[in-house]
């Protein structure tokens, strides 16, 4: 059995080169990737136009925390008595219930959305073994809340950010 060469087209357009080519006459082969760096372009201008004013946003309010942290900072108490503390904590847990199988069933599907899901449950195990950690300082529980953090919630938040990191296939 023979290959058969794949068929290439010669295009001449202005402004048609490759990425980051200026508007001139430009020739090209059409390869794949120029196939899709073409669809891409033509298909998503406003996604285009706005990554750079969310990135400025998400950039500025970033920012915009760190003297808001000093000012908590210097003001909070150091203790305080907590309304409906087993309400955050069943709820996070419920979170995390949610977050990990979730992904577990997407990973399994080869679903790209387990992906995002991933990330979003790495996030939330890591501040679930922070807090767990800090609110527990000084008591009798903190050797396992340390136990918990490293043995069981930091292991699975590193998993999820392995499978966040990945590329859908």
């Amino acid at each position: 059995m023979t290959r058969r060469a794949r068929a290439t087209r010669l295009v001449v357009c202005p402004g048609d080169g490759p990425p980051g080519g200026k508007d001139t006459l430009a020739m090209a082969l059409v390869v794949p990737q120029a196939r899709t760096w073409r669809a891409t372009r033509t298909t998503r201008p406003a996604r285009a136009l706005r990554t750079p004013r969310t990135a400025t946003v998400l950039t500025g309010a970033g920012l915009a925390l760190l003297p808001w942290v000093v000012v908590l900072a210097r003001t909070m108490p150091q203790t305080t008595e907590v309304s409906h503390w087993s309400t955050a904590w069943i709820g996070l847990d419920l979170m995390l219930a949610a977050g990990l199988t979730g992904t577990g069933v997407l990973l399994r599907r080869r679903d790209p959305r387990a992906s995002p899901l991933a990330a979003a449950t790495a996030a939330l195990l890591v501040m679930d073994a922070w807090f767990d950690v800090t609110t527990s300082a000084g008591t009798g529980g903190q050797g396992m809340a340390l136990l918990l953090a490293a043995g069981a919630e930091l292991p699975l938040a590193v998993a999820c950010a392995v499978v966040a990191g990945r590329r859908p296939r």
